[in-house]
């Protein structure tokens, strides 16, 4: 159980850097910071699948292919907003993806939601609403593309869980990893080479996702996700204090708030679907 804890510690931490990272590449195409993100993994995982004789291709080839679009369209509108909006607010409202996949679960695969869970869902809805109403940093092409970023999270969450023991997660992890680099190809035009210590962050950010995906990964395999899965709210922690120190960012009361309301819904949603 602590080990599962330190590791999901650390996984937040990771995504934490990630995020910096796409914060202070914003001089870069958002699809070339995602293809930095995307190529960096890659290299690492694509030889130690060869190596492990790990499926490549799989066997559902359809869902996995669909699961690595909408990841890719996902992390994609999540770096164009990091770079718009304050980051600390982008993290929190990306908290929302859960309401999505529990909507998306009911209704796809006939998963039972509780009452209570509802509630908190709403809850975790009116407080990026509280946060969109109260904070003027963020406009509202940005919260439209971070809530639609949100829901294909949702809509990844629902197919890895659908996909389940069916294929390798580094399969899954994979598909999504190709589908990344293959999209960002597409906006090349738009791209322009990185510059001294760019070339740092750049392979920075690869690696802190991958470092991330593994130990977030590791973290569910060692512990129940009751346990495990608020500590990964540590990473709002780490985003509101890159922001304060690192780009001067602050909240009013009410943006604190909102950011509560949706952790808090997310968390009492966790609790409440594994109380027996």
């Amino acid at each position: 159980m602590l080990k599962g804890i330190l590791y999901m510690l650390i996984a937040a931490f990771a995504f934490a850097w990630m995020n910096l990272m796409a914060k202070y590449l914003q001089g870069f195409h958002p699809l070339q910071v995602v293809f930095f993100r995307a190529f960096g993994t890659f290299i690492f995982i694509f030889p130690y699948m060869v190596y492990k004789k790990v499926p490549i291709v799989g066997k559902h080839v359809f869902w996995l292919s669909f699961r690595g679009v909408l990841s890719f369209v996902s992390l994609a509108l999540f770096f164009k907003v990091v770079q718009d909006i304050p980051l600390g607010s982008a993290v929190a409202l990306r908290y929302t993806a859960p309401v999505f996949s529990v909507i998306l679960a009911f209704y796809f695969l006939k998963e039972k939601v509780k009452f209570g869970q509802w509630i908190c869902l709403a809850v975790a809805l009116v407080g990026a609403f509280v946060m969109k109403g109260v904070d003027f940093r963020i406009d509202t092409t940005s919260f439209i593309l971070i809530m639609l970023s949100s829901l294909f999270v949702g809509g990844v969450f629902v197919i890895v869980r659908y996909l389940g023991s069916r294929e390798h997660f580094l399969t899954i992890i994979n598909y999504f990893m190709v589908f990344s680099i293959v999209g960002s190809l597409f906006f090349i035009n738009k791209w322009r080479m990185p510059i001294e210590d760019e070339w740092l962050w750049i392979c920075l950010i690869g690696v802190l996702g991958l470092i991330g995906q593994v130990f977030l990964t590791k973290a569910f395999q060692l512990a129940d996700t009751s346990a495990v899965a608020p500590i990964k709210y540590m990473e709002l922690v780490y985003a509101l204090l890159f922001g304060f120190f690192l780009f001067g960012e602050t909240y009013s009361f009410w943006s604190i708030i909102g950011m509560l309301l949706v952790v808090l819904g997310m968390l009492f949603n966790i609790l409440i679907k594994r109380k027996k």
